[in-house]
Parts: structure tokens; sequence; C-alpha cells
């Protein structure tokens, strides 16, 4: 039994030996292996040159996006410098603004003649256009008009006193109501012979106002004034244009058309005397309102500029981003490069 088991036990002690021999041995040519310098073709590998590669194309494909941002930027900064300048321009040549508002009814504006030495025979509102022949044409007839006589000094000279016969004009336009004029004058000195007149925004205001004098030398002041001969029927079509102001005033004023007939005198007996005849009527149910406008937005303006300010901003970001991610791309591409030379080495 002794010599037994020292006999297995030295079969043991063989086989561990034999073991450790054979382990040190794979060692051994682990390192032999891994010592080896291993030729070009076996490093040169497809994968290495794949991420290499793809490493460029998103190089390149980052610095053409960096490129197209700064284009991006250059065009954003000089549509603020377009968009200033443009807004600074409209806001010196502001645009006339014409629209037209339809009425039924005006207001009855007022008609100032200023006769001299002629008198009023007849006075009468016509609806429709139909004047009626005259019956008897250089005679009183009726006066139908409201009017109002002043007496005022004249606004340009302070010395003349002058004399004023204001009458109430044409309101319904839709029944095309017209005022129809005759006025009488026996002798006049000069060659020709014709009355004065000017038109004024409201009748009423005159009537309501409490100095008429002042009322009148004010409206000689802001009207022009037309006249019309003896002899003749001239028509007035009156239009209304209100003008708004820079500082928020409304101006008033009239555009005239005016065609004359010539009157045949069918007077048995001839006369020195001069016939004056004058119709005035509206043109058309509509107020012209002509104001200067700013086309240029300052909120338009304000909102494209945070725009374009937003998309600087954003494009400066990413610009940077960019910049940033193509350094960390090239220090990893560096340090992988020292890695593999160091492992070859």
């Amino acid at each position: 039994a002794t010599v037994l088991t020292m006999q297995l036990s030295e079969d043991v002690e063989q086989v561990s030996e034999n073991a450790t021999d054979e382990g040190e041995g794979e060692m051994e040519d682990h390192e032999d292996t891994s010592s080896v310098i291993l030729p070009d073709s076996e490093l040169g590998s497809s994968a290495p040159y794949l991420r290499f590669s793809k490493t460029c194309l998103k190089n390149v494909f980052s610095v053409i996006l960096l490129f197209i941002y700064l284009l991006l930027m250059a065009v954003a900064v000089f549509l603020v410098y377009q968009t200033i300048t443009d807004f600074r321009e409209k806001l010196k040549h502001p645009v006339m603004s014409v629209s037209y508002k339809e009425v039924s009814l005006y207001d009855a504006p007022g008609i100032a003649f200023y006769p001299g030495k002629a008198r009023l025979l007849s006075c009468k509102h016509h609806y429709y256009d139909h004047i009626l022949p005259l019956i008897n044409p250089g005679q009183p007839g009726k006066i139908e008009c409201t009017t109002q006589r002043i007496n005022y000094t004249d606004p340009f000279t302070n010395q003349t006193m002058k004399y004023a016969l204001v009458v109430q004009g044409p309101r319904d336009v839709k029944k095309k109501e017209l005022v129809f004029l005759q006025f009488h004058l026996n002798g006049t000195d000069q060659d020709f012979s014709a009355i004065d007149y000017l038109l004024f925004s409201s009748f009423q205001e005159f009537i309501n106002s409490p100095e008429k004098a002042e009322f009148m030398k004010d409206c000689e002041s802001s009207y022009s004034s037309w006249k019309f001969s003896g002899g003749f029927r001239t028509w007035v079509k009156m239009s209304l244009v209100k003008t708004k102001e820079e500082d928020g005033s409304e101006t008033v004023e009239f555009k005239q058309e005016t065609s004359v007939v010539n009157y045949i005198d069918q007077r048995t007996k001839p006369r020195s005397d001069q016939l004056f005849f004058v119709v005035f009527e509206w043109k058309d149910p509509f107020i012209q309102t002509v104001q200067d406008i700013i086309t240029a937005n300052p909120w338009n303006m304000i909102a494209l500029l945070c725009g374009i300010f937003l998309a600087l901003f954003k494009a400066a970001d990413f610009a940077k981003l960019s910049v940033k991610w193509m350094i960390k791309i090239r220090r990893r591409h560096l340090k992988r490069r020292s890695q593999v030379m160091n492992h070859i080495s």
C-alpha cells in the first residue's frame, strides 16, 4: 500500500509539471505573435479606411454648412440695412391716400355773392334738374331761398367795406336738388359785367356764428372765389374735397365744373341792363377725402428685424457648435492615429 501511494503522488507531480510547461509555451508563443510586425497589407484593412473617409466627409460637409450660414448671415445683415433705409425713406415721403364716402344728404353749403350794384330778383330750389321757363325775366320774382346779408371789412386791406349776400345751397343729392338765382344790373361803367361768389362748407355754421363778420373774413381768407357773367346761364356743379392735415385738422374745399349757356333775351324793347342767371347743384354724392399716409409700419419693421436678428443668433450658434465639433473630431482622429503608431512601434 505504501509503495502504491508513493507511485500515485509521483504521477500527479509529473502531470502538473507538464501542464505548467505547456502554459509557459503558449505564453511564449503569444508574446512572439504579439511582437511580430505585421505587414502593411494586414494593417491597412478596409475598416480604418472606411472610418477615415466618413470623417473626411463629415468635415467637408461641416465646412460647407459653415460657409452657407456665413452667407446667410451676410444676407441678413444686408436685409437689416435695407429695411432701415426703406423705413426712413417712407417716413420722409408719405403717400397721398384718396377715399370716397357716399352720402344721400350734404350739409348745405353757403354761397356768398358779392353783387355790387346788382340786385337779386328771384331764388328758388328745384329738383330733378327741372327748371321752369322764366315768366317775367328781369322783373322781381319770388325769393324762396334762405338768405342773409352781411357787411364786413376786407380781410386783405382792413379798410374796404364789403357787402355779401349769403344764400343756402342745395342739400339733397339724390333728388338732384339745385338752386337757381337771377340777378339784375341796371347799368355799369365797366366793359365787362360779372358777379363774384365763393363757397364755404356749412351755411348752418354761418347762421350759428356769433361773429358773422369774422366768419366771412375767415372764409374769404380760406376759400377761392369765382365769377359768373351777365347775359348767360352759368351752371355750376360742385364736389366736396376734405383734406386731413398732419396735425389732425381738416380743411374743406370745393371743386367746380362750370358750363355756360347763352341767354336769348326775348324782351320786346332793347334793354341796357344786364341779367345774370346761375345754377348750383352737386356733381355726385361722393365726398372725397385726401390725406397723407406713411406706408412704413413700425411694427412690421420691428417684427422683421426681430426675425432677422434671431436668424443671426441661430446661425452664429450653429457656426460655433460646428467649429467645436470639427475641433473635437480632429482631436479624436489625432488621438487614434497616435495610438495606432504607438501600437505599431
